[in-house]
C-alpha cells in the first residue's frame, strides 16, 4: 500500500506538472511552396492587375489558376500553398521575356507554370508580330535557361498550346500550329521541365460534345474547358505533402 509520504509526495508532483506544464514537443515547420501562373490571357483570365497578393480570388482570374489555387489549397492544407497568377493578355514570349525579372523572378517561386504560344502565332497571322516556330522555340528556350540559372530549384511545368477548330480558329492554322506545340515539348524536355499535354486531350473532348464547348472562339477555354486544364495540369504535376 502506498505511505502516507508516498502519496503527498506524489500529490506535490501532480501539482507541479499541472501548475508548469513540460513544453510541447517541436513540431515539423510548415512547409511553404510558392507557385506562380505565367502566360498569356488563357491565363489571365481577367484577373485583377492591381491585386497582387497571394491566394487573392480577384487577382487570380476565373480560369484554370483559380480552380488549381482551390484545389491544391484543399488537398493540401500542411503545404501553406502561397499562389499567384501574372498572366497578361496578348502576351507573346518576348512579351514574357519583357517583364521575367519583375513578375517571375522577384517571386520566387518553387514551382513555376507556364502557358504561352498562342499568340506567337496568333499574332503573326495577323501582321501585328513577326515569328516562326522556330524563333518561339528558340527565344523560350533561352527564357527558361535563364530562369534556371536565377532560380535554380524551380521546379517547372510547360503547358502545351492549344486551339480548337472553332471561331478564330481554321484549318489553315495547320499544320504550322503543330510546329509551335512541337517546339514547346522540345523547350520543356531540353529544360528539364515537366510538360502538360493539351491540344489532344481538348479534341478528344470536342468529339463527345462539340469544340465550342471548351473553347468557345477556337483559343480561349470556357469555364469547362479550364475545369478540364487544371485536372490535366494535376495529373502530371504531382504534389507531396511535405
Amino acid at each position: 500500500m502506498t505511505s502516507r509520504r508516498e502519496f503527498l509526495a506524489a500529490s506535490a508532483a501532480a501539482v507541479a506538472v499541472a501548475r508548469f506544464p513540460s513544453p510541447p514537443l517541436p513540431q515539423p515547420a510548415m512547409a511553404g511552396k510558392t507557385v506562380l501562373f505565367q502566360g498569356d490571357s488563357i491565363t489571365d483570365a481577367g484577373r485583377n492587375r492591381s491585386r497582387t497578393g497571394a491566394n487573392d480570388i480577384a487577382a487570380l482570374g476565373s480560369g484554370y489558376p483559380l480552380l488549381l489555387t482551390a484545389e491544391l489549397r484543399e488537398r493540401h492544407p500542411g503545404l501553406d500553398f502561397q499562389i499567384f497568377n501574372r498572366g497578361v493578355s496578348g502576351n507573346t514570349v518576348p512579351d514574357l521575356q519583357a517583364r521575367w525579372q519583375a513578375d517571375t523572378v522577384a517571386l520566387a517561386p518553387t514551382i513555376l507554370s507556364i502557358l504561352i504560344g498562342v499568340n506567337d502565332i496568333w499574332h503573326t497571322r495577323a501582321k501585328t508580330f513577326s515569328g516562326t516556330a522556330a524563333t518561339y522555340e528558340a527565344a523560350y528556350a533561352a527564357l527558361l535557361a535563364s530562369t534556371r540559372t536565377a532560380l535554380p530549384g524551380v521546379r517547372l511545368v510547360v503547358m502545351e498550346p492549344f486551339v480548337t477548330r472553332v471561331g478564330a480558329v481554321d484549318d489553315t492554322w495547320f499544320p504550322e500550329f503543330d510546329e509551335y506545340r512541337a517546339a514547346a515539348a522540345r523547350v520543356a524536355k531540353r529544360s528539364g521541365a515537366l510538360f502538360v499535354p493539351l491540344h489532344e486531350m481538348l479534341q478528344d473532348l470536342g468529339k463527345h460534345s462539340s469544340p465550342a464547348y471548351w473553347a468557345a472562339d477556337g483559343v480561349h477555354p470556357t469555364l469547362a474547358g479550364h475545369q478540364a486544364i487544371a485536372q490535366q495540369w494535376l495529373k502530371v504535376v504531382r504534389i507531396e505533402d511535405r
